[in-house]
């Protein structure tokens, strides 16, 4: 196990080997759960003799059993693959949690179930804090490079004209 250390550390990564023999497995696993291990290797008396190894990720919860050789390639796969998944649930999260808005009384609707609200702004602090006391929303983004917002359009409070939308929300 301290070879496949060894050989992640060299490409890189951080890698804790947990040998406290005063807890049993489940405390353990729980406890690096907790601080966000993505990829978690087991081994037992049975894995060492069968020259395997427990592989645990924290995004599916699947477990499955590796063979200790060439062990370090196929983390570092499964590193890069726990990333683009763990990125692509929070982009589709993010995307399903925005709801374009184009007026006033749809705004005042919208927040009241929770998420972003894409709309018109003009611009000012005033229209803003004048926002946030009627509806407790600020604004959490100013998008700078998507092309769903750079339209021209009118303010959903004032009515004056608005060269971008910008992304409101409540915090909790």
């Amino acid at each position: 196990m301290y070879e496949v250390k060894k050989a992640l550390e060299a490409k890189g990564h951080s890698v804790e080997i947990d040998d406290r023999d005063t807890l049993r497995p489940g405390f353990k696993f729980a406890e690096w759960e907790l601080k966000g291990v993505p990829v978690r290797l087991a081994m037992g008396p049975r894995d060492l003799q069968n020259g395997t190894v427990e592989v645990a990720r924290r995004d599916t919860l699947e477990k499955i059993s590796e063979p200790i050789e060439g062990l370090e390639d196929r983390i570092i796969g499964l590193l890069e693959d726990i990333q683009k998944n763990i990125y692509n649930k929070a982009l589709a999260f993010r995307d399903a949690s925005i709801r374009k808005v184009d007026t006033w009384e749809e705004f005042k609707e919208e927040i009241e179930k929770g998420g972003f609200l894409l709309c018109h702004w003009d611009g000012t602090a005033e229209t803003e804090a004048k926002i946030q006391e009627e509806t407790k929303a600020t604004i959490r983004c100013i998008p700078v490079d998507s092309a769903l917002c750079f339209e021209e359009g009118k303010c959903i409070y004032t009515g004056k004209p608005s060269h971008q939308r910008v992304l409101f929300a409540r915090s909790y």
